[in-house]
C-alpha cells in the first residue's frame, strides 16, 4: 500500500508542484489548501507524513497549529515545515512544536524527495531494529523505553519526540563517548542540517532542566559534537 503524505499548502502551483513530484515517487498525496479543510481531514484518518507550510492564507501560524494537533494524536509521525520563512526563531518555533524537519520553498524537489525518503527509512529502520535495540535503558535518573518510545526523568515522564529520542538513545547508550552531528543524524535516521541536531539538543536540554534545574548530563564537546556526562 503507498504510503499516504498530507500536504497542506495554501500556494496552489507550490501544492502541485510538489504534489506532482511525490506522486511519481510512488506515494499518495493529499493536498488541502487551509487549516481547517487539514483538520477536519486528520480527525477522521492520520496521514503516514505530513508536510506543513506555516502560513495558510489568513493565519500566519496555522500550520504550528496543525503540527500541535498531529503531535498529540502521535509521536512518531514524521512532521515536516515547508515555509518561505528562514529564521533561526521559525527553525526553533517548527522544531519546538515536534516536527522532524524544516525546509525553506527554495530547496530543490529533488530535496524535499531525498528528506521525504530519509523519514521514512527511518521509520522503517525503527521498526525492523526494534527488537534488536535494548528495550529498557536505565543511566542514573533516566529510563529510555525503546518498546515504547518514551523516556523518563527520576520517575517523571519526559513529553519527547521520535527525533528527540533517538539522539538521546545514541547519546546515553555509552556514557562519556563523544558522539557528532553525523553520529546522532544517523542515529535518529534523519537528513537534517547542523543547526537543526543543535536545536533538537537545546530543546532536549529544556525540557530535562524543566524538571530539574541544575541538570548538566548533555555535554558539548566543542569542535567535536555532544555526550553524556558518565
Amino acid at each position: 500500500m503507498a504510503r499516504r503524505i498530507a500536504l497542506v499548502e495554501d500556494e496552489k502551483a507550490i501544492r502541485e508542484n510538489y504534489a506532482a513530484s511525490l506522486r511519481k515517487q510512488g506515494y499518495d498525496v493529499l493536498c488541502y489548501e487551509s487549516k481547517d479543510q487539514a483538520l477536519k481531514a486528520f480527525e477522521t484518518r492520520l496521514p503516514d507524513l505530513a508536510i506543513l507550510d506555516i502560513g495558510l492564507g489568513a493565519e500566519p501560524e496555522g500550520g504550528f497549529e496543525l503540527c500541535r494537533f498531529l503531535r498529540a494524536q502521535s509521536s512518531t509521525l514524521p512532521i515536516i515545515f515547508l515555509t518561505a520563512l528562514d529564521s533561526e526563531f521559525d527553525t526553533i518555533s517548527g522544531l519546538r512544536l515536534g516536527a522532524d524537519d524544516y525546509l525553506t520553498k527554495d530547496i530543490s524537489l529533488a530535496q524535499v524527495l531525498v528528506r521525504v525518503s530519509a523519514l521514512f527509512r527511518r521509520i522503517d529502520a525503527l521498526k525492523s531494529n526494534l527488537d534488536q535495540e535494548q528495550d529498557l535503558i536505565e543511566v542514573g535518573k533516566l529510563q529510555l523505553d525503546a518498546s515504547r518510545f518514551v523516556a523518563s526523568w527520576d520517575e517523571h515522564p519526559i513529553e519527547i519526540t521520535l527525533t528527540e529520542f533517538w539522539i538521546l538513545h545514541a547519546l546515553v547508550k555509552r556514557p562519556g563517548h563523544v558522539k557528532n552531528r553525523d553520529q546522532l543524524m544517523e542515529a535518529a535516521k534523519a537528513v537534517v542540517d547542523d543547526s537543526t541536531v543543535t536545536s533538537h539538543i537545546k530543546r532536549l536540554r529544556k525540557k530535562f532542566v524543566a524538571l530539574e534545574p541544575e541538570f548538566d548530563r548533555i555535554e558539548t564537546v566543542y569542535g567535536m559534537g555532544y555526550r553524556w556526562k558518565a
